[in-house]
């Protein structure tokens, strides 16, 4: 099985978007997909309606202060997904780098220790900062998904996520690595202007699938749901049909 890091160190790129439907596909498509909120804004843990006031009985946060493992967290959902919520106080993490610098090598020993990257595909959303909770997504990741909107300062983010990545290459082995059109307009100047300088930048790490503009993914994040349930036949339902099976096909997931 393939874990799966969705990250840009650009916000407000769909990271959040991406990952929900991308787990919906996968649960479309008969399997169980394990999926951890690694952003201490909980943008996913709100998108499927598991934020709670004040400080929550279960979050992501125990498993790096080595309290809870990882499967002990998760939240099935109705449709197969099986979830690990987040909450702001994860952003401790971060703040505690000098003194548990093993924090960056605790995801991907947890998902090995628990055999969860061999029984079921694995998706991060990672939040925008580049930090320890990053560095830990990207370390225990097979492949990093990197969204990219129709704009410059998301094009931006990308090219310095690729030095990112580049610098963990000191630490770890090369990962596979794919860019994401997200929000795509077909034909608009920005839409066009973005994929020209992808393909330039990343050459063949730009994947062929682009996710076009939808009004299904915010009436999605109203109903806490995902783009299959709420317009089966639509556009955005397809792409990620699309983006699924050109992950799978080019070997990047295992299934």
């Amino acid at each position: 099985m393939t874990v799966i890091a969705v990250f840009n160190q650009k916000g407000g790129v769909g990271k959040t978007t991406v990952t929900a439907n991308l787990a919906a596909a996968l649960a479309q498509n008969g399997h169980h997909p394990f999926v951890i909120d690694l952003d201490p804004q909980a943008h996913l843990s709100h998108y499927w309606g598991l934020d709670r006031p004040g400080k929550p009985r279960h979050s992501v946060h125990e498993f790096f202060r080595g309290l809870v493992p990882l499967s002990d967290l998760a939240i099935p959902l109705d449709n197969g997904i099986h979830f690990v919520p987040s909450h702001l106080e994860l952003s401790k993490v971060d703040a505690q780098i000098t003194r548990h610098r093993d924090h960056i090598w605790r995801l991907k020993l947890g998902l090995t220790a628990e055999m969860l990257a061999d029984s079921t595909p694995t998706l991060i959303d990672c939040g925008p900062m580049l930090g320890v909770l990053s560095f830990a997504a990207l370390l225990a990741a097979d492949l990093i998904l990197v969204p990219v909107a129709p704009e410059t300062l998301a094009l931006n983010g990308a090219a310095m996520t690729e030095r990112t990545l580049l610098g963990l290459e000191k630490l770890d082995t090369r990962k596979p690595r794919r860019y994401l059109l997200n929000r795509h307009t077909p034909g608009s100047v920005s839409s066009e202007a973005v994929l020209k300088q992808m393909q330039r930048h990343f050459y063949n790490e730009v994947l062929k699938t682009r996710i076009r503009a939808s009004e299904s993914f915010e009436a999605a994040v109203i109903g806490q749901s995902n783009v299959f349930d709420i317009e089966p036949n639509g556009s955005a339902a397809q792409d990620f049909g699309f983006l699924l099976d050109e992950l799978v096909e080019n070997e990047l997931v295992t299934l």
